[in-house]
């Protein structure tokens, strides 16, 4: 007599990640339609704020949910639910891919929150749909989104819909795109006219206008270079717009002012950049940071040894954050290259 084998134990699931639960979590609101096309889904900060995860996690949520098709990032805006064709309506119906129908009854017993993966959203693009701007427009949008680091080709192929291969015939590799993305973002501000308005107030106006860019794009520091410098038109137009009111100075005096003022530019945003990542790796913001340190920085003070900083930070005056920086250093520079100008220029 032989008896019936019992049936096989399911296999064990591994345990879901911060990083799963919580982007199961989105996927179910974007299925409810809680979150619809074109909304604005809780940004790094805010996952970090809701669920009490470190800015790591909460990237690795974004990531996950832009891969699996459910949203996309938005230049200007922050990252929005993705249109989704053909997408049924509620989650409920019979007809959707995760309703239990009645030909799949071990679905029932299927763990949801521990894959989110599903098929692409939006249906592949043709090669006559993309384009060099737009291949541009999305590695700009993912740098200032996630950081320099998350550019790759595979990165943007996903958020365009289309072929990793199909970039190369736009930019041929990732130096081209780099330089591209710097000379995208050295478009963005409209040079004014060109007015004579005197040389110092050129270069004051060329440095400021660095500097928001930098504030806009903390990734941009990183790719600009002294020693190694991209060729960027737009770049290139700017510094002469700059530099276009000083007369009777010898070329390579005008090449070093105009170099000292981008390098003075980009040497203090890359604290920008350097802050940005540093956030997103420990949600931990600068004034957090500073804050954390007051305790050993008032044991230091009070040895007596560093009356300056002692008088400093005592001052209830004092404002230093890294546009009072900019500000005071920018005013120094200037006044550096007065005394190289002749009356006339």
């Amino acid at each position: 007599m032989t008896h019936p084998t019992p049936p096989a134990a399911p296999a064990p699931t591994a345990p879901a990640t911060p990083s799963t639960r919580i982007a199961a979590e989105l996927r179910r609101r974007i299925e409810a339609g809680e979150l619809r096309p074109g909304d604005r889904v809780p940004s790094t900060r805010a996952i970090t704020a809701e669920w009490g995860v470190a800015m790591a996690t909460a990237t690795k949520v974004l990531t996950a949910l832009r891969e699996a098709g459910l949203v996309r990032a938005v230049r200007g805006i922050g990252t929005v639910v993705a249109e989704r064709p053909g997408h049924a309506d509620h989650p409920g119906r019979a007809d959707h891919p995760d309703h239990p129908g009645p030909s799949a009854p071990q679905d029932r017993h299927r763990p949801r929150a521990a894959t989110i993966a599903v098929p692409p959203a939006h249906p592949p693009r043709t090669d006559a749909e993309l384009t060099r701007e737009r291949v541009v427009s999305a590695a700009v949008a993912i740098a200032d989104e996630r950081g320099l680091a998350a550019v790759s080709m595979r990165q943007i192929a996903a958020e365009l819909g289309v072929a990793a291969m199909s970039l190369y015939r736009h930019v041929p590799g990732k130096e081209d795109l780099l330089a591209a993305m710097a000379d995208s973002v050295f478009g963005e501000p409209p040079l004014p006219s060109h007015e004579q308005v005197g040389w110092r107030v050129r270069l004051e106006t060329s440095a400021r206008l660095q500097w928001q860019m930098y504030r806009r794009h903390p990734w941009l520091a990183h790719v600009m270079s002294m020693t190694r410098p991209l060729p960027t038109v737009r770049g290139m137009a700017h510094v002469e717009w700059a530099m276009a009111e000083f007369t009777g100075l010898p070329p390579k005096v005008m090449m070093h002012i105009a170099v000292t003022l981008l390098n003075y530019v980009r040497g203090t945003a890359v604290n920008i950049a350097t802050e940005f990542e540093a956030e997103r790796a420990t949600g931990i913001s600068s004034d957090e940071w500073m804050q954390a340190q007051d305790a050993t920085m008032d044991l230091i003070l009070r040895s007596g040894h560093f009356p300056m900083y002692a008088a400093a930070l005592t001052d209830p005056e004092l404002e230093m954050d890294l546009d009072s920086l900019f500000d005071f250093g920018l005013e120094r520079l200037l006044d550096g290259i007065a005394p190289l100008v002749p009356p006339t220029g």
